[in-house]
């Protein structure tokens, strides 16, 4: 055969192949399933729309709280976290599959070349014929493919599969980006918010050891008794200790950010929680096809694309299976007449195998597919539920939490005069010195209790970016179709 000839044949084989490429594909299509929910929201809070930026929210939503030391946080926790460099490996390995598998769809060529000097014995039971070297050589150098048709389309099948695999790795990697920027962020408020407790805590120890010198001195005028000068001595060493303890626990904090900043060494300076501000909220009437770009609910509908895809490729094990398969090369004595036209050798030939008996294991590798597909898109629907609810939660602590901040300032406010009351009635002698320790505890629960309020709203506020998948602008707010 010449050259001319086989790269001839190479065509219309190729053509060929390039029609069975373009057959059928056995399996199911993957089509989105619907999911019902709601259109909207139950509960959303009541924002002032002229702050909302047209409805916009970046997807950077932490920067929002106009915090430096939050931004670089969390800016640190994203590039240095061990969990994002994990996933980050991860979606090169789904990559690397996905390329292994999309090979498979285009043959495979091989170049081979061999050399080989034998001897032949002179003493055989039969001789030589007469001019037969007793020492020859063979070198010999072929192109070779073996290509299987993906004529039912089960290459292609998996293909989607791992298309679909690669992809929800890059919506994992968004999920641990996520979560990982919402864990940094509420550590921080946790942070800020034992700063201020810290602070709350000073002023109330201060306020103790003042009074402890007034009672002491109204006792060694006689006009307290010992039972007072104890009592005042233990609600100053009960703030004390107050404090060692906010201390020790925002040592722990700190330390957890330095975990997830991946800066063990992380020295954080004292801040005021009470001066960030609320974020940007969204309006009434969120559409709850929202949910659709959170990252862990796009991971989950692409783990049911690839249970779908994988259907199909085992449903494609139940038919024949063709291939080509051909060789195109030279062989010679000598190499100088190896790529000679009489040195050519060539082999080429279609092939087909179909199972005949196999005990239904085919069949039940189809089963096992469709009931992998079926667990795939009940976690699918757990996860868009889980998704509704989590907005539906945050939405309300919101809501509720915002509603409360009023009450607990009100609370604040009420203590602090009742304290500043107390004081002067113990100091006129119309009462006794309980009534002042009654109301320094009861002011400092309520101060306290306005911080972790005050933490809590902005703690919410990143529950509900979460839940959303951070930011969002407004064609998606406007939209309540799913696609």
């Amino acid at each position: 055969m010449s050259a001319r000839r086989f790269l001839s044949w190479q065509t219309t084989h190729g053509l060929i192949m390039a029609m069975m490429l373009t057959g059928c594909a056995v399996g199911p299509d993957y089509k989105r399933p619907a999911i019902d929910l709601p259109s909207a929201y139950p509960e959303t809070p009541q924002v002032d729309k002229s702050n909302m930026e047209e409805g916009a929210v970046s997807a950077q939503w932490w920067t929002l709280y106009n915090d430096a030391t939050l931004n670089e946080l969390v800016s640190a926790a994203l590039k240095n976290n061990v969990d994002i460099r994990k996933a980050i490996a991860q979606i090169d390995e789904a990559e690397a599959v996905l390329s292994d598998v999309s090979a498979s769809l285009f043959p495979e060529i091989d170049l081979g070349a061999s050399q080989t000097k034998s001897r032949s014995s002179t003493l055989a039971a039969q001789p030589l014929p007469p001019g037969t070297p007793v020492i020859t050589r063979s070198n010999r150098i072929t192109l070779s493919t073996a290509f299987e048709l993906d004529f039912w389309g089960k290459l292609r099948r998996a293909s989607e599969a791992a298309r679909a695999q690669a992809l929800g790795s890059r919506y994992a990697r968004d999920v641990t980006a996520l979560t990982l920027a919402g864990a940094t962020t509420q550590a921080y408020f946790v942070l800020r918010s034992l700063d201020a407790q810290a602070s709350v805590t000073r002023e109330t120890l201060v306020s103790r050891e003042e009074s402890l010198k007034v009672v002491r001195s109204r006792a060694g005028g006689g006009l307290a008794s010992e039972l007072e000068v104890n009592q005042a001595e233990g609600a100053r060493a009960d703030a004390a200790v107050q404090l060692r303890d906010l201390e020790r626990q925002r040592a722990l904090v700190e330390h957890q950010l330095g975990n997830l900043t991946g800066k063990l060494d992380l020295r954080i300076a004292a801040g005021d929680l009470m001066g960030l501000p609320a974020p940007v909220l969204p309006p009434v009437g969120l559409p709850s096809s929202l949910l659709e770009r959170r990252p862990d609910v796009q991971q989950a509908e692409q783990v049911l694309v690839s249970a779908n895809a994988q259907i199909g490729v085992a449903k494609a094990a139940l038919f024949p299976t063709f291939s080509l398969t051909g060789s195109y090369g030279g062989q010679s004595e000598n190499l100088s007449n190896l790529f000679k036209g009489n040195a050519r050798i060539w082999t080429y030939g279609p092939s087909v195998s179909l199972p005949i008996f196999d005990a239904g294991k085919y069949s039940a590798r189809t089963r096992q597919a469709e009931a992998r597909q079926r667990q795939s898109l009940a976690s699918y629907q757990k996860s868009v539920e889980t998704a509704f609810r989590e907005v539906a939660d945050a939405l309300t602590n919101v809501q509720q939490t915002m509603a409360s901040v009023s009450d607990v300032q009100a609370r604040v406010d009420a203590a602090r005069n009742a304290l500043r009351l107390s004081r002067l009635r113990y100091e006129a002698g119309y009462s006794g010195f309980l009534d002042v320790l009654d109301a320094q505890r009861s002011a400092n629960s309520a101060e306290l209790a306005l911080v972790q309020y005050r933490q809590l709203q902005l703690s919410y506020s990143v529950d509900l970016m979460k839940a959303l998948g951070g930011g969002w602008s407004p064609a998606e707010m406007s939209s309540n179709t799913r696609h």
